[in-house]
């Protein structure tokens, strides 16, 4: 019997590569996004099945789930996928961009894994596979948004791994760098206050940065290869890293000490 995935934000980047790998792989495949309409390929491919879902409404949730379930009756694997950055002076976000990052990036990964628990319950075994970030390892200056989504990622994701394993599911932990999707254009909130003078010559300065890192970015592919490996490889490993860069930077961030990595860090910077 053919496997499934569950994706969430499958329109573009990592979530589509994804779905098509699985699906050259011989899993079907439900690749979720907020307008299905668009879609022009997935929807396209055998064992595809292209359906709405936003993660910020739990009727379109579990809509979607209840549709893969009819028609594939099994899900096997949940990719959490869906998400954006929020990058920016913290003084410059009003409060419903704030809430907005937060419900997307962690509100919106716990409703959808809470929505298909009971079905992994039921058939003793399901892999969860959150999408973090090297960013969920380290920060850099004006991220304390999207930063704190993705440290909450990994806590969430470490603990859950405890409960899962108590009727044979797993949860693993993708941790991409700098990946060439739409992130850096569509999916990131860029938000500045020209008038609070104090942060700009640092905004300056992590913005010439950001467009260096994403300028040797890896490709999509890179990341749906190492989450087919985390689905598929039959092991209790929790963290997967994607991408040379982000080998590299966990690999220092787990040797420096804070100040240490904190003045690489500005140096990179040009501080």
């Amino acid at each position: 019997m053919k496997k499934t995935i569950f994706i969430t934000g499958a329109s573009t980047g990592i979530g589509k590569e994804t779905a098509r790998l699985f699906q050259s792989k011989g899993w079907n495949v439900i690749a979720t996004m907020r307008n299905p309409g668009n879609e022009t390929e997935l929807s396209k491919l055998d064992n595809v099945l292209v359906t709405r879902l936003d993660v910020l409404d739990l009727d379109s949730i579990n809509n979607a789930i209840n549709e893969g379930i009819q028609k594939f009756g099994k899900i096997d694997a949940l990719l959490n996928n869906a998400g954006y950055g929020a990058y920016g002076p913290l003084e410059s976000f009003s409060r419903e961009s704030i809430v907005r990052q937060f419900n997307t990036n962690v509100i919106g990964l716990l409703d959808v894994t809470k929505a298909l628990l009971p079905h992994f319950r039921q058939n003793k075994s399901g892999t969860i596979i959150n999408i973090s970030s090297i960013g969920g390892k380290m920060t850099f200056p004006l991220g304390s948004l999207y930063h704190g989504t993705k440290f909450a990622v990994e806590g969430i994701s470490e603990s859950l791994s405890f409960e899962v394993e108590e009727f044979g599911g797993k949860v693993k932990i993708v941790e991409p760098g700098a990946i060439a999707t739409d992130f850096a254009g569509r999916s990131i909130d860029l938000t500045n206050d020209p008038t609070l003078a104090e942060y700009q010559p640092l905004f300056g300065k992590v913005m010439a940065a950001v467009n260096t890192m994403f300028g040797n970015a890896s490709p999509a592919s890179v990341v749906a290869t190492v989450i087919y490996e985390a689905a598929t490889d039959g092991t209790s490993q929790l963290r997967y890293t994607a991408g040379e860069d982000a080998k590299a930077i966990i690999a220092n961030r787990k040797l420096a000490d804070d100040a240490s990595f904190t003045a690489g860090l500005k140096a990179q910077l040009g501080f």
